[in-house]
């Protein structure tokens, strides 16, 4: 894939953050995501891939502007993998709050795990403790082994988990092992990707989130040269015969962040509202800024990207 290829697909991802924050707050779900999710649609035009969407806003065109199997792009180059979520975090984004994203990850084709919307467990680290965690071992065994690999205590960590009742004896867990717990409302996404930066203040993520977010967190962390290992978790029959359905016979298989996502990949992501690895979009009269990231799994090159949009000149914004 041409390189220059992320710092185009940046300008998607800024676009869709600019649509839906201007929505921020406003209490209505589908409209900030919608609006997210136009912008994309329109922006991707412009840019030269041929892509088809194996990771989308939804299964179908009735559902959403971007489903799996859509094409994107100007059709121009080779057929390219796309996964995205134009507003990772829509609650987040309608009530204010924190974490929520606009983001993209492209691979060669086949390079991104096909598996059907549902919980995944997962478990996320930076660098440092890249190679050392293992889903089958117990929470607290993970623990010791990252803090060891970071030359510091238990105690000195931070475990990010989703705040949700399903957490609770993964939570009591960790309090007991020493570490310091982040509860999220949403947005796992971007606290997996903080692993990767010191300065978050995230060490580790844990838990069963979504499916879709967890492959676009491996896109991530293999870019910026972090580990993931997850595990589907089917809740009844229904879900195990879907995984089956997509080839996936072995439903407690350990997936690592090679089988999620392989290949060349690229990663491209913008701040929505304030989080733990991006600041969020602010506006100013005439115009606006945004803070984005920018990786490449080839080269592990990150690049943060802060740019000022004029409306004047750009009124689709």
């Amino acid at each position: 894939m041409d390189r220059n290829l992320a710092l185009e697909a940046v300008r998607v991802t800024e676009a869709a953050a600019l649509a839906s924050a201007r929505l921020m707050g406003r209490g209505d779900i589908d409209a900030t995501d919608r609006a997210g999710a136009d912008a994309m649609l329109r922006t991707f035009q412009s840019i030269a891939i041929n892509g088809v969407i194996v990771i989308g806003d939804s299964e179908s065109a009735e559902d959403g502007l971007l489903p799996i199997g859509a094409r994107v792009g100007n059709g121009v180059g080779p057929e390219l993998d796309v996964a995205l979520d134009p507003l990772e975090g829509a609650a987040i984004c309608a009530t204010g709050g924190y974490n929520a994203l606009s983001i993209i990850a492209i691979a060669e084709r086949g390079g991104f795990l096909r598996c059907p919307d549902m919980h995944m467990e997962k478990i996320a680290v930076g660098p440092e403790a890249r190679g050392m965690i293992d889903l089958d071992h117990s929470p607290t065994d993970n623990l010791r082994a990252v803090a060891e690999a970071r030359g510091v205590y238990v105690a000195d960590l931070t475990v990010a988990i989703l705040d949700r009742p399903r957490h609770e004896k993964l939570i009591e867990e960790v309090r007991r092992a020493g570490a310091r717990v982040k509860l999220l409302r949403d947005g796992d996404v971007a606290a997996a990707m903080a692993t990767t930066r010191p300065e978050a203040g995230i060490d580790i993520l844990m838990g069963t989130g979504g499916s879709q977010q967890g492959i676009l967190t491996a896109a991530a962390l293999r870019c910026a040269a972090g580990d993931m290992q997850a595990r589907l978790r089917a809740r009844n029959e229904a879900e195990a015969d879907r995984c089956r359905e997509f080839g996936l016979r072995d439903v407690d298989k350990v997936y690592g962040i090679e089988d999620m996502a392989s290949g060349s990949v690229m990663f491209a992501g913008t701040g929505v509202t304030a989080g733990d690895y991006l600041e969020g979009v602010r506006f100013f009269r005439g115009g606006g800024t945004t803070n984005s990231v920018v990786m490449r799994s080839r080269t592990h090159t990150v690049r943060f990207l802060r740019s000022m949009h004029r409306f004047d000149l750009k009124p689709d914004y």
